[in-house]
């Protein structure tokens, strides 16, 4: 499937925002998920219901537009010049995901991000505020071996952070091999997954978001 028509298919279902979500509608199972697990939705929409503060669900982020694949050889975490990083229609993208999030009623997040360069900035443009990393969210692209302990961590850290009901909703931005890993599926740059997760983290269902226009 194309980009542009992947694209019209996410926008596409506009009904079905967080309300359907917050809701407790019963999805039908989809291959490859555990027996006994909730299938993840695959629609996406532009309409928000309320946003769920119920200890139940985290708000995930790849990064915004970052042109070329991978890191350069060498390359180094604690230098950002080393890096791949957000072009300039990728900070123009993480501020348009950060201003149509607060139109649809986030209004507050906790935003964590992997440590590298592009996922920081990304979640520094959102403009909610203090930004904090964590390795979970660190991208093992080229490293597969690393997929399911990374996951595994990741479902760590989103259980601890789901401690708390009535408080902000967790906004973690990381990279695509994480969010395949994590929820499945391909994420485009700046795409949204709304998770409803269990008890240990692991996702229950999954509502991708297309990233919205810039313009």
């Amino acid at each position: 499937m194309s980009r542009s028509v992947r694209r019209r298919t996410l926008l596409a279902g506009a009904a079905l925002g967080w309300a359907a979500l917050a809701s407790g509608r019963e999805p039908g199972r989809e291959p490859g998920l555990e027996p006994g697990r909730e299938a993840a939705q695959h629609s996406a929409g532009h309409a928000f219901g309320p946003v769920p503060r119920d200890g139940q669900h985290v708000l995930m982020m790849r990064h915004a537009d970052a042109p070329g694949v991978g890191d350069p050889p060498g390359f180094r975490l604690g230098d950002c010049s080393t890096q791949r990083n957000l072009g300039a229609a990728g900070r123009e993208q993480a501020r348009a995901v950060g201003r149509w999030l607060r139109a649809h009623g986030l209004m507050q997040a906790r935003v964590w991000a992997s440590p590298w360069c592009r996922c920081m900035e990304t979640a520094q443009l959102l403009g909610y505020g203090a930004v904090q990393t964590d390795d979970s969210l660190a991208s093992f692209f080229g490293e597969s071996q690393q997929a399911a302990a990374r996951t595994v961590a990741l479902q760590g850290l989103i259980a601890r952070l789901l401690v708390q009901p009535g408080a902000p909703l967790p906004l973690l931005v990381t990279h695509q091999v994480n969010l395949s890993a994590y929820a499945g599926g391909f994420a485009a740059s700046a795409e949204l997954l709304l998770v409803r997760v269990d008890s240990a983290g692991r996702p229950l269902n999954v509502q991708r978001h297309a990233p919205p226009p810039t313009s």
